[in-house]
C-alpha cells in the first residue's frame, strides 16, 4: 500500500521514517517534504493548504493511506475532502480539530464536560477594556492566549501585571494576526508540565507516549516561547497512575463529548498537561502528534505504525496493544540563529553525513538541497535524537552528534532533560 505524509518539518520526518519499516507499506510519499525526508519517501512539491492538490496527488498516485502531520490542513478540511473521494486519510474533521484551532471552543468544551483545566474567560477585540479590567483584577502571573493558530507562538506566560497589558494590548492591535481576534485570558496553573499522546478511533483511545517539550528558546527555560526546542520520552514524571487517570478524566470524556456532540474524534490527540497539587489539568489540545515530541516517541514504538494508523480507521483500537522497545530518547532541535524571531534562510549546515546509528537518528525539520549542499531552510531546522539505557546515555549521545554538525549559523539548548536527570 501506498501512503502518503502531509508536512514539511521533523515530525513528518519521522512519521515517514516509521512508516517506510512497515511490511504494510509498499512506498512511502510526502507533500512537499524536505531534504531529510528524500531519503525515506519520495517528496511531492504540493503545500500544505494546497487542499485541491493533495487531493488531486493522493488520487493520481492511488494513495492507500494519507497521513496528516501538521495543523493546518486538518483545519482546512483536509481528512473531509479525501473521504468525499472515498481515500483514507488518518486525522480528525475540520469540526473535530476545533480542539485546537479554537482555544475558547475547547475550553467552553471543557466546561461543559467536566474536563479538568485552568480558571478562564474570553475576550474579543471588542472587549479590550473588559479584558484589561479581567487582567487587573486576577493579577500576575496569568497566561495570555490567542484563540486561533498561532505556529506554537500564540501563548504569553506574563510574569508581571504590565507584560500582561502588553500582551492583551498587542494581541487585541493585530500581533498575532487573525488568530488574536478573540483572546483566552486564564490563570497560570503552578505544577509541572508534560505531554500525553492518544491514538483515537472516535471512541477508543491507546495512549501512545508520554514526552517533556522545552518550550524556551534558551537554556534554563529562559526567552521566548517557541513551538519546542527538544523533547524526551518517556516521561517519567508521568507515572502509569497518573496515565491513568488522565485518560479517564481527560482523554476518554473528550472523545465522549465529542461524539456526543457529533463531531467524533479519530487521530492523533495530543494533551498538553500540567500536573498541578489538585491533579493534572489540561494546559491545551492538539491534533496532531508534536513536533519535536514525535521525533523522541515514534524511535521507542516497536508495533507496526501502518497497523495501528489503519486499525484507529476501521474503530478497532480496543482490540490493539502497543509495544515499545526498553529504551529512552532525547530529541535535540537545531534551530537557526534569530528563531522565533527573524532568521535567515539559505546558510549551509555541513557534517551531518553518517551521523546515524542504531542509537542516533537524524530528523531534519526546515532543510532544502542545493548543488549538493544542505541548506537551511526554516525556523526550526534539524532534530537529533539520541536513544539510550537511561536518559541521561540518550542526551549524551544526541549531544555527541550535534558536537559533529557544523553549522555556524544555528543553535540549540545544551539542557534538554534538564528537569528529569536534576531528579536523578
Amino acid at each position: 500500500m501506498k501512503t502518503l505524509v502531509i508536512g514539511s518539518g521533523g515530525r513528518e520526518h519521522a512519521l515517514c521514517w516509521s512508516l517506510a519499516a512497515s511490511p504494510m507499506v509498499t512506498e512511502v510519499l510526502c507533500a512537499p517534504g524536505n531534504a531529510g525526508i528524500e531519503a525515506v519517501a519520495r517528496c511531492s512539491p504540493v503545500a500544505v493548504d494546497d487542499i485541491d492538490g493533495l487531493v488531486r496527488l493522493a488520487k493520481d498516485e492511488g494513495v492507500g493511506l494519507v497521513v496528516v502531520g501538521p495543523e493546518l490542513p486538518l483545519t482546512l478540511g483536509l481528512v473531509d475532502r479525501m473521504a468525499e473521494e472515498g481515500i483514507r486519510a488518518f486525522g480528525p474533521s475540520a469540526a473535530a480539530a476545533r480542539l485546537e484551532s479554537s482555544k475558547a471552543f475547547t475550553k467552553e468544551f471543557c466546561t461543559r464536560h467536566n474536563i479538568p483545566t485552568a480558571r478562564y474567560r474570553t475576550f474579543t477585540q471588542e472587549d479590550a477594556e473588559a479584558a484589561r479590567a479581567y487582567v487587573r483584577a486576577e493579577g500576575a502571573p496569568i497566561v495570555i492566549k490567542a484563540d486561533g493558530l498561532a505556529a506554537g507562538k500564540g501563548v504569553v506566560v506574563a510574569t508581571t501585571l504590565a507584560e500582561a497589558l502588553a500582551a492583551v494590548d498587542d494581541a487585541l492591535a493585530g500581533g498575532f494576526g487573525a488568530a488574536g481576534a478573540t483572546l483566552v485570558i486564564e490563570e497560570c496553573l503552578v505544577g509541572e508540565e508534560a505531554s500525553l499522546f492518544a491514538l483515537c478511533d472516535g471512541r477508543h483511545a491507546l495512549e501512545i507516549g508520554t514526552a517533556q517539550d522545552h518550550k524556551r528558546a534558551f537554556d534554563g527555560d529562559q526567552g521566548p516561547n517557541t513551538g519546542g526546542m527538544g523533547a524526551y520520552s518517556p516521561a517519567p514524571v508521568l507515572t502509569e497512575a497518573l496515565v491513568e487517570q488522565v485518560m479517564a478524566e481527560i482523554v476518554r470524556p473528550t472523545l465522549a463529548g465529542m461524539a456526543e456532540e457529533g463531531n467524533p474524534f479519530t487521530g492523533f490527540l495530543y494533551a498538553g498537561l500540567m500536573l498541578t497539587a489538585d491533579g493534572p489539568k489540561l494546559i491545551e489540545y492538539n491534533v496532531r502528534f508534536g513536533d519535536p515530541e514525535c521525533q523522541a516517541v515514534l524511535p521507542r514504538l516497536m508495533t507496526d505504525l501502518c497497523q495501528l494508523l489503519l486499525g484507529a480507521l476501521d474503530g478497532q483500537l480496543h482490540h490493539m496493544n502497543l509495544r515499545w522497545l526498553p529504551l529512552h530518547a532525547l530529541s535535540v532541535v537545531m534551530a537557526a540563529r534569530g528563531y522565533p524571531g527573524s532568521y535567515a534562510k539559505g546558510t549551509e549546515i555541513r557534517g551531518t553525513e553518517g551521523l546515524e546509528a542504531d542509537d542516533l537518528l537524524l530528523f531534519h525539520a526546515g532543510t532544502r538541497r542545493e548543488g549538493g549542499r544542505l541548506l537551511a531552510n526554516g525556523g526550526r531546522v534539524l532534530n537529533v535524537t539520541g536513544l539510550g539505557t537511561t536518559l541521561a546515555e540518550a542526551q549524551v549521545r544526541a549531544y555527541a552528534a550535534i558536537d559533529r554538525i557544523d553549522w555556524p549559523d544555528g543553535f540549540c539548548r545544551r539542557d534538554i532533560g534538564w528537569r528529569e536527570l536534576q531528579r536523578g
